[in-house]
């Protein structure tokens, strides 16, 4: 008999689902006028439990929230992003995020040894001998002016630091201030460039002075774990969370993989049992749900992912069979409607394909409610 402190590779994906809220999406608030208040809170809720949206592409975050969320549409998040109450902010291994105004301030500072690292290559190579108190200083004052695309900011930088290149100088910036992309750009429905601001100006309020570690790994937990160090560190983008850990293991329940790493969970935190049913979920291009351990076997093989990471650096939507990735998605659109195209890595059992079939036919009326024609392609398989 298995030691209980050891989770099978099944049972660690049943826990990550839990968690992800992919097992069973939780119900959005009726509509109404009354509820409007309720639905905002209840998407504000799910992301601040997900520590943000993968978001590198604009619209990404809106079927992360679909798939999770029953009853959800598009415009409870667009309402959010022009209300200010949510922001999309490079954040977690220098990568754009979408989050809440609150994690936004709190989780800027934490993961900034993240951001820094990508600015010291910077310094060592297009940015050597630039002062970057000057460069955060002047590229503040431009974009609190008035929103800056990154061309724009760093064609007026380039006036103060001719000799280095425009670009370059922008990211500068980034590194430097908390800059969120404000809309029309990542509203459904709209389009527009990404520009930017500071976070404090488009939120009126400071960065939060000083937040433990701690907080930022338990969080990570409840929305990943079971999970390891490593693990932790891959998420995040830091290193050294092994001190961390070790200051929080007594408040922590210790568990062992099939390879006998040591994983960590908040004590209290759900894992439901191996053989717990998982339906046939399409999850988002860029999802952190493939993107947030070291170890990804939980969700997807290694020979899969690496079939998925050979796209020009995106990341595809996900066929989940059985909780575990099955396949590849993507929505095409032309006049005459929305087609959804996938891609199995394996032939299906009848009632798998018909299951995946569903969620396609629930996805397009997602994506398109108003086209006039839809269609579900499978790719043949290779």
């Amino acid at each position: 008999m298995p030691s209980p402190d050891l989770l099978s590779l099944r049972g660690l994906n049943r826990a990550l689902l839990n968690r992800q809220l992919l097992l069973r999406p939780e119900p959005m608030p009726e509509d109404g006028a009354r509820n409007g208040p309720a639905r905002a809170e209840r998407v504000i809720e799910t992301i601040e439990h997900l520590v943000g949206l993968q978001a590198q592409a604009p619209f990404p975050p809106y079927y992360g929230l679909w798939s999770r969320l029953a009853g959800f549409r598009p415009d409870d998040l667009a309402g959010l992003l022009l209300s200010r109450q949510v922001v999309r902010i490079a954040l977690m291994r220098g990568t754009i995020h979408l989050v809440s105004a609150r994690d936004c301030l709190m989780l800027r500072p934490l993961v900034q040894p993240a951001v820094d690292r990508g600015l010291s290559q910077l310094l060592g190579r297009q940015l050597a001998g630039v002062d970057t108190g000057e460069l955060a200083a002047a590229g503040r004052v431009l974009v609190e002016e008035r929103p800056l695309t990154f061309s724009e900011l760093g064609v007026a930088l380039s006036a103060q630091w001719p000799q280095h290149p425009p670009a370059s100088l922008a990211l500068g910036v980034r590194a430097l201030v908390p800059l969120v992309q404000v809309p029309p750009r990542a509203v459904w429905g709209a389009a527009g460039q990404a520009a930017h601001t500071s976070a404090e100006a488009w939120l009126g309020r400071p960065m939060e002075a000083s937040s433990p570690l701690d907080r930022l790994v338990t969080r990570y937990l409840a929305a990943f774990g079971p999970a390891s160090v490593r693990d932790a560190q891959a998420w995040s983008g830091l290193t050294r969370l092994r001190e961390v850990v070790d200051r929080l293991r007594p408040g922590l329940r210790a568990f062992r993989d099939e390879q006998r790493t040591e994983l960590f969970d908040l004590p209290d935190a759900p894992r439901p049992a191996a053989d717990t049913p998982a339906p046939v979920r399409l999850v988002a291009e860029f999802d952190n749900l493939a993107l947030s351990h070291a170890d990804r076997a939980r969700i997807i093989s290694e020979p899969d992912r690496q079939r998925m990471f050979t796209r020009n650096g995106v990341f595809p939507g996900i066929v989940l069979v059985d909780g575990f990735a099955a396949g590849m998605w993507k929505i095409s659109r032309s006049r005459a409607g929305a087609a959804l195209t996938i891609e199995l890595f394996r032939p299906l059992r009848p009632r798998d394909r018909d299951a995946v079939t569903d969620e396609g036919e629930r996805l397009l009326a997602f994506a398109a409610p108003e086209g006039p024609d839809h269609e579900i392609r499978f790719a043949p398989l290779a």
